[in-house]
This record gives structure tokens, sequence and C-alpha cells, in this order.
């Protein structure tokens, strides 16, 4: 099975090898490296262009945000699979791919995901927090959990099934999409375990000044897909993020 991976960046030439490296170092070689550009200005593009054709589609444009930029890459992709790895972020190890496609054959199902550490920018030892991912079973979103985005890896055919990213959330698309695909379609997934990214703190999700703005559309989310709400999620989802702080493995 190929997987297409879908890289999103914007004046990312500090952190950009460090994700494109990751993806031409795993050792499971069907691979579909798809770059989205926002048409960046910092050098970024002639970092990617140096890599040539081992990036197999690359688009530098303007968009309407990153949520946009990922539309694309998946408007754009071949893989049966599709996974989408940050500009500032990069897989665990060289064996990442691998283990996600074999889980996806052995186990059947239509998405994979599994644990993700947040760590220092400019010190990527330096592990800030622990996201520890668990099995998903019905309604565990009522608790204020949700899968670490990119370590999600979905089939093709579940997005052309059920959509792509809303384009009216801003800074949860993302939030609401796994709600989408797991708790409204029930998709059937798999929980690897195991660290999948290594993730640089500083997401748009993740500051301060955006956590009212996340539990917003967290709350539009559930109520644009018809799911029942428990009020208490919107307490338990950020609560679930400073506890991760304790988690250094």
């Amino acid at each position: 099975m190929k997987v297409s991976i879908i890289t999103v960046s914007y004046n990312s030439a500090e952190t950009i090898k460090d994700s494109i490296e990751s993806v031409l170092n795993q050792t499971y070689k069907n691979i579909e490296h798809i770059i989205i550009d926002g048409n960046s200005t910092d050098g970024t593009i002639e970092i990617i262009k140096s890599y040539g054709n081992k990036i197999h589609k690359f688009i530098s444009e303007p968009d309407n945000g990153i949520y946009d930029a990922m539309n694309k890459g998946i408007n754009l992709a071949s893989g049966n699979i599709i996974g989408i790895l940050n500009s500032d972020d990069f897989y665990f190890d060289n064996h990442i791919i691998a283990k996600v496609m074999n889980e996806f054959r052995t186990q059947d199902v239509d998405s994979v995901f599994g644990d993700l550490i947040y760590i220092d920018k400019n010190n990527t030892d330096n592990i800030i927090r622990y996201w520890k991912s668990q099995q998903y079973k019905k309604n565990l979103f009522q608790n204020g959990w949700h899968p670490a985005h990119p370590t999600f890896f979905v089939k093709r055919e579940i997005y052309i099934k059920y959509g792509n990213f809303n384009l009216d959330f801003k800074i949860a698309s993302d939030y609401e999409l796994m709600l989408r695909f797991l708790e409204k379609h029930k998709i059937t997934s798999s929980y690897i375990p195991e660290i999948l990214v290594k993730m640089r703190t500083g997401g748009e999700s993740n500051r301060i000044q955006n956590i009212f703005q996340a539990n917003i559309e967290s709350y539009k989310a559930w109520k644009i897909n018809n799911l029942k709400i428990n009020p208490i999620v919107f307490l338990k989802k950020p609560l679930s993020k400073i506890l991760q702080y304790f988690k250094r493995g």
C-alpha cells in the first residue's frame, strides 16, 4: 500500500529540513511526500526544491490558512493511506511508517494513531509534554479525549466518503474532523502505544490565548455533527492537556 504524507509549510526554513529528512529516512519506501507551501519568503521554497524529485508533489501559492492547505494536499494524494506531518514536526524514528502500515494490514482498520511528545523548539531532546493516548471506544470524546492529530493516519477513502477539513474552523478543524470520523461515523481505529511524532512547541491550538477559542470551536464541532454534548467535556479537554506536562515518558 502507498501512504501519502502531507506537509504544510509557511516560512518554515528553520525546521522543514527535519520534517523532510524524517520522511525520506523511513524504512517503508512506498511513500508519496506532498508539500503545500503558503508562498514562503524566508528560503523555505529553496530548501524544498533542493530535494528535487524526492518531493513527489509540491505547490507554493497563497491559501486560506493551514486547513485549506491540508485540503489541497488531501485532494492531490494518491496513496491508500494519508498522514499529515507539520513542517515543525518529525517522526520519532525511521520505522514509524512501517509500523503504521503494518497496523493497517494486520488490524484491517480505517485509521491508526499513537502517542506524541512536545519538544522544545530549540532543544529537540527536551520533552515538554507527553501526549499518551489510548484505544478509542465509543463516547471517549465526552471525557475530553481525542487522538493527537499529527499521529492520525486515515484511509483516503474515508476522506472521500466523509469530507475533508471544515474551513469554518480556524484552530480546531482537526478536532472536528476526528470527532466527525470517529464519533459520528464510527470509523474503525487501532492505537499503537508508542511515540510516533515529535512536535515542536508553539502550535496555534496550544497558545494560551487560544484556549477559549478552541473550546468555542469544539462546542461548535459537536453541534454541527448533531452529537449529544456533555458540557463537562469543555473542562476535561484543557485539563487533559495540563496533565500531559507531568507525563514525560
